[in-house]
């Protein structure tokens, strides 16, 4: 037998191989083009800069918890607590992070635009005045009195300030307010340019300290522990993202909950992927902001008993009370026109481990 005769079906079989193999890696492929291609595109925007608190969201596109739930998740910075709520109702946003309390004010503005909230996340609300001691501003709200401001207009806890000196009985027409800008407003109050401000406690008091500002100088006044009884931050959507994709906006609620659990059981590590999008943020910092935005804000007593994301109905409406006090309703709404619970994860997985 020649050389070739012997040779020619070894040949054969090892074409065979490699069309096989080329068929397989081709369709191998085409699958995971398939895959790419149908995952959801949907844009979120935070309410601020990649600081501590915003370590659930970026540790969920990190560990690829959205794209195990089929979403390619754009995750943007905002502008306060009350600018998300316009970017979600114009469409430029599908969902955001923002004031749930400001979003009640919008909607009944603005009756032609539904934008409804669908997880929350602060169940206690971080609005805070914060002031200095050396200015003359002490625990007792009345302290306050003759004082000045600084209270950037599109922060949400300046916006409930008028609940806040209804309720504490304060006359604010001797109080002077400067609508100053996020970024000067912890330095004007550093300098002694304003005697408080209006902020997120775990943002101004962090940000005081960095500036050198002795700790038992500063004051800070939850408004929780002043009789302020609303709910905080919340993620959002519109509409019309969620009568077309509800499962997406499930989707991102699991993929939420997820990151919001990873980071809850290790701050530290979460607090990285925080880190890596911010170059002038130090982990120090912002692992202590986080830490304290979740000891105050996300992990209360009742998100220990009922899990994260829902709300206490009558809460709520005692809520809508108070934002009622100072704002006229054109049509008061109810708690089912502002925050609806059915794109939750099942309640099991919402609790905390």
């Amino acid at each position: 037998m020649s050389l070739p005769s012997v040779l020619s079906p070894l040949g054969q079989c090892r074409r065979t191989a490699l069309r096989t193999f080329a068929g397989v890696f081709a369709g191998a492929a085409a699958l995971w083009a398939g895959a790419a291609a149908a995952q959801t595109p949907l844009r979120f925007t935070l309410d601020w800069r990649f600081e501590g608190p915003a370590a659930p969201f970026l540790v969920a596109i990190d560990k690829g918890y959205f794209k195990d739930e089929g979403l390619d998740v754009t995750i943007d910075t905002g502008n306060g607590s009350r600018e998300a709520i316009p970017r979600v109702a114009s469409g430029t946003y599908d969902m955001g992070f923002g004031d749930i309390n400001s979003l009640v004010r919008f909607r009944d503005e603005n009756p032609n635009v539904d934008v409804k909230a669908v997880m929350m996340v602060y169940d206690r609300p971080p609005f805070s005045i914060i002031g200095r001691k050396s200015r003359g501003i002490s625990t007792d709200p009345r302290s306050l009195e003759g004082k000045t401001f600084g209270a950037p207009v599109a922060d949400g806890a300046f916006a409930q300030w008028p609940i806040f000196k209804q309720v504490n009985g304060l006359d604010d027409s001797k109080m002077k307010f400067e609508n100053v800008g996020f970024p000067v407003r912890e330095p004007m109050l550093a300098s002694g340019e304003v005697d408080a401000i209006f902020g997120f406690a775990m943002s101004s008091l962090i940000n005081l300290k960095s500036r050198g500002v002795a700790v038992d100088d500063i004051v800070v006044m939850l408004m929780g522990d002043y009789g302020v009884e609303l709910y905080g931050n919340a993620i959002m959507v519109s509409a019309k993202f969620a009568e077309e994709k509800p499962e997406a906006v499930k989707g991102f609620l699991r993929a939420f909950v997820r990151g919001l659990k990873d980071t809850v059981a290790n701050p530290s590590a979460a607090v990285d992927s925080v880190i890596k999008r911010n170059d002038v943020a130090k982990k120090e910092v912002e692992l202590e902001r986080l830490q304290m935005n979740l000891a105050q804000n996300v992990i209360t007593p009742w998100v220990k008993e009922n899990g994260f994301g829902g709300i206490d109905a009558t809460r709520f409406e005692k809520a809508l009370e108070q934002i009622g006090l100072t704002f006229t309703f054109k049509n008061k709404p109810v708690a089912g026109d502002i925050f609806v619970d059915t794109y939750l994860p099942p309640h099991a997985e919402r609790m905390i481990d």
